[in-house]
């Protein structure tokens, strides 16, 4: 357990240089003068977070549901891979249901 609450720290710190140095390129862009089309295209694609989220909250929520899904199936809990499918399946619900979401706001924005 220690070992994974590491890794979750090092990503953790990972994101948080990542979005420092977005804002910071994305200040300095703005600082230098007035923008143009391909400028304000370059600051829309760093301005991403709000699919961010989304994103890891629909993995997050289907994750769940397959771990609630995994609690009323009967396996054997000591050499069945069931459970390792059904977090699968789930977790590519989750996946696809993001998938879905980016192509319909990219129909809606492009009308």
């Amino acid at each position: 357990m220690p070992f994974i609450i590491i890794i979750i720290f090092f990503v953790l710190i990972a994101i948080f240089i990542l979005a420092l140095y977005n804002y910071r390129l994305k200040k300095r862009i703005i600082d230098a003068g007035p923008l143009d089309e391909t400028s304000l295209k370059f600051l829309a694609l760093l301005s991403g977070a709000r699919n961010e989220a989304m994103k890891w909250g629909l993995l997050l929520l289907s994750a769940g549901i397959g771990f609630v899904v995994m609690e009323f199936i009967p396996y054997s809990a000591d050499d069945s891979p069931v459970p390792y499918g059904i977090e699968m399946i789930f977790i590519a619900i989750g996946f696809l249901l993001y998938y879905f979401f980016l192509k319909k706001q990219k129909n809606n924005t492009s009308l």
